[in-house]
């Protein structure tokens, strides 16, 4: 089964002139350079990330420095500028986003555990990957039940690319609350900027974030699983087109987190890509089943 691609194939008719879109982001406060914050030209399919330095840099028409310019990271408040002005400044100050820390517990013995979206490798049967623009796949997870529960652990699962001849890529978790009348994302849960690496010869990494002390919400949680457009993730991949059988080729970007089909009707799906949350939905060919990510979270009882 080929890959979904969490992107749209538009047909436009670009002009010949182009600019090297290039600069650094810090932060305001230290001026420190920030890592791995995504930027995306509204209303188009065009972005890229920072790098490990805060470096960002990308040729594209010249017309786009026009458009508005959405820039996002955890931990830092979105920010929506115009394109041209960060183009002639070479740099962005982003601004830290104001929230109190969760307490860390260190001592205290967590008691049963509990998995949602238990996962075997039978289940795998597709993945989504991602181009053009970076993007965040959120699978939402219910709260059922009364008990207090906390997250523990957070497992996500790959699919093997051809395409992609690096020994590992890179992606960042995220953890939101749920807004109780649109059940979209809300809020950061997790504040720390936790960037993952797929390993050599597994297809599943595992995060325990049980140090965090997140109190599983009473609207449920989404886990975001965010591509980073930066040099150690990029690959080229070709394509035919469907309508004209020609061959295109592309940049796409590493993971591809496998996908799975699930008849729990509780797991909903959302993408954040150019400031705004949409819904995701595949179902199976009986209709019976909906397309999820390979995500599975364990939850600690008190």
């Amino acid at each position: 089964m080929r890959f979904f691609l969490l992107f749209l194939f538009v047909v436009t008719q670009l002009t010949a002139q182009e600019v090297y879109f290039e600069g650094v982001v810090y932060d305001s406060k230290t001026n420190e350079t920030v890592p791995f914050v995504n930027l995306s030209f509204l209303e188009t399919l065009k972005g890229t990330s920072s790098d490990e330095e805060g470096h960002f840099f990308m040729d594209l028409p010249a017309s786009y420095l026009d458009k508005q310019l959405h820039l996002s990271s955890l931990g830092y408040n979105d920010t929506v500028v115009s394109a041209r002005s960060v183009f002639k400044a070479k740099k962005f100050k982003m601004v830290p986003e104001s929230f109190e820390l969760n307490e860390v517990v260190v001592t205290e013995t967590l008691g049963d555990m509990s998995v949602l979206n238990p996962i075997s490798s039978s289940s795998l049967v597709s993945g989504f990957s991602s181009s053009t623009t970076p993007w965040v796949l959120a699978l939402y997870f219910p709260n059922i039940g009364q008990q207090k529960k906390y997250v523990n652990k957070v497992t996500i699962f790959f699919q093997k690319n051809e395409g992609f001849k690096g020994d590992a890529s890179k992606f960042r978790i995220r953890l939101y609350d749920v807004d109780p009348k649109t059940k979209h994302p809300t809020k950061d849960l997790l504040h720390k900027s936790v960037v993952l690496e797929t390993e050599t010869g597994k297809d599943y990494v595992s995060i325990d974030l049980s140090a965090f002390n997140i109190k599983m919400p009473q609207q449920g949680v989404y886990i975001g699983l965010e591509w980073l457009f930066v040099p150690f993730n990029w690959y080229k991949n070709t394509e035919k087109n469907n309508i004209t059988n020609k061959l295109f080729v592309e940049d796409r970007f590493a993971p591809t987190f496998s996908g799975m089909y699930s008849k729990n009707q509780n797991y909903k799906v959302m993408v954040y890509g150019m400031g705004e949350w949409v819904d995701f939905v595949v179902k199976s060919k009986d209709k019976n089943q909906n397309f999820i990510p390979a995500v599975s979270l364990k939850l600690a009882k008190k």
